[in-house]
């Protein structure tokens, strides 16, 4: 089986997420994708203070009408930082002989070089880079940080990285979808509509619990 992972604050999620996710699927054939909301996110604070369970009932809100998307809670199990190399070692524990697909955005992929234990997440699972607005990836092996820079062929055709350990990074290119969550956030704290911007069942849930009604 081939499973993409997908994490993030979705704070909330967003129309964005979920057609990433819906060309991840195709692109690679996976056969679902876990969408796995951050408990505490090592890398930026939780703007807001939304809680974990209301996060997760957005995301399940959101995913509700495609049978190959799950919600994963596993980072609400554990205690700590929800660092991605911990996350994904649960998975691949779990599930030794499945293919998994960590799904990142370019920016993500740009910074990678200072996540905690990076260099192991090459070792465990493929890679999907989604290009970000203004963030395209022009030269893969230059993206790479210098020190496991060695570890990779690209192969220009299928554009994608080859690591050593025969898991490839695939880059997901023309899906430059300009949605950010912080925008969303404000106009849902100013009054705002957010048609659009989040599916339906996501806009009224936000309106219903009035979430970032004071949010910054």
């Amino acid at each position: 089986m081939k499973i993409g992972l997908m994490g993030g604050t979705f704070n909330p999620v967003h129309c964005a997420h979920v057609r990433i996710a819906e060309e991840a699927l195709d692109l690679c054939g996976l056969d679902r994708v876990l969408f796995i909301p951050a408990a505490d996110p090592p890398h930026k604070p939780l703007a807001g203070e939304v809680s974990f369970a209301r996060r997760c009932d957005m995301v399940r809100l959101a995913i509700a009408g495609n049978p190959a998307f799950e919600l994963s809670d596993v980072e609400g199990q554990r205690e700590g930082k929800s660092y991605s190399i911990d996350t994904i070692g649960i998975f691949r524990a779990r599930w030794p002989g499945d293919g998994l697909f960590f799904i990142i955005g370019s920016d993500s992929f740009f910074e990678i070089g200072l996540w905690h234990r990076y260099a192991e997440i090459f070792h465990v699972c493929s890679l999907i880079v989604v290009e970000r607005p203004g963030r395209p990836v022009s030269d893969p092996l230059e993206s790479l940080p210098v020190a496991i820079r060695g570890e990779f062929r690209y192969t220009e055709p299928t554009n994608r990285l080859q690591h050593v350990s025969g898991q490839q990074v695939y880059f997901l290119t023309g899906l430059p979808l300009d949605i950010s969550s912080t925008e969303i956030r404000s106009l849902a704290a100013a009054g705002n509509p957010i048609t659009g911007f989040v599916p339906p069942a996501v806009e009224a849930y936000i309106k219903d619990q009035r979430i970032y009604s004071e949010c910054p």
